[in-house]
């Protein structure tokens, strides 16, 4: 008898406990989806995704161009127009474009030598690595020497600096990053940076130009690599590949 009394005890007491475990349970659920709602991601439209260069990058020098061949090449072509205008082949610059009073085509200025452009070439990608650092607000190209290359994310040209040294603006084309340099005696530089989709390889193309002169161009590529530990310092070279030798430390 007391056994079948306790079973009546213990059963609705069962039931009470299920019921208040269904209703805690359902009252948490509402709260635990709001938690993993806010948990997830939001998806700003108003910031566009842009392409990975972050990473520790060394130049290919089997797939980069060579200064003194490319000037080269650019020689020879510049000969055959020669030969072609002395010949009464004549090539022709295309209609004037002005805006205003400024003539586009018609430069104020003696334009530099090709051969200036080129070795400037030449020392503005005489580095053979480069780090770049990248969030979703900005980019950061440093290169040793060199002041740093920072560009926003946002769509449209962005005014990185403007003095009376000269201008630089930046801005993304696509899936490329570009930096415009307007400096003084009507020297134009443009650096224009690409990367894969896997962010493994990457291509750099310096166009330099004098007075509306025909740029030249010269395009570096570079493999993304493991850097070391800061105890190493390392440079690329052309016979040997990446040497590193361990820093001295300071005392």
């Amino acid at each position: 008898m007391t056994h079948k009394m306790r079973q009546k005890r213990l059963y609705p007491a069962g039931c009470r406990l299920l019921s208040f475990c269904a209703l805690s349970l359902a009252i948490n659920l509402p709260s635990i989806a709001q938690t993993t709602d806010d948990d997830l991601p939001i998806l700003d439209l108003d910031s566009p995704i842009r392409m990975n260069f972050s990473g520790n990058w060394e130049k290919d020098f089997a797939r980069s161009d060579n200064w003194e061949d490319e000037l080269t090449r650019r020689m020879q072509i510049r000969q055959e127009n020669a030969a072609l205008q002395a010949s009464g082949v004549g090539l022709g610059n295309g209609p004037s474009i002005s805006l205003g009073n400024i003539n586009l085509n018609r430069p104020r200025r003696r334009q530099a030598n090709l051969v200036n452009l080129a070795r400037l070439a030449e020392y503005i990608n005489r580095n053979s690595t480069m780090e770049i650092f990248q969030d979703r607000n900005e980019i950061r190209i440093e290169r040793r020497g060199e002041a740093p290359l920072v560009c926003g994310m946002e769509t449209g040209p962005n005014e990185t600096f403007s003095s009376q040294h000269g201008a630089e603006i930046c801005g993304w084309d696509r899936n490329q990053l570009v930096f415009e340099m307007a400096l003084p005696d009507g020297l134009y530089i443009i650096h224009r940076f690409s990367v894969t989709s896997d962010s493994q390889m990457l291509q750099m193309i310096t166009s330099i130009s004098s007075n509306g002169s025909v740029p030249f161009n010269l395009v570096q590529s570079y493999n993304k690599y493991q850097a070391p530990p800061d105890e190493y310092n390392c440079i690329q070279t052309i016979t040997r590949g990446r040497v590193c030798s361990q820093r001295t430390p300071l005392n």
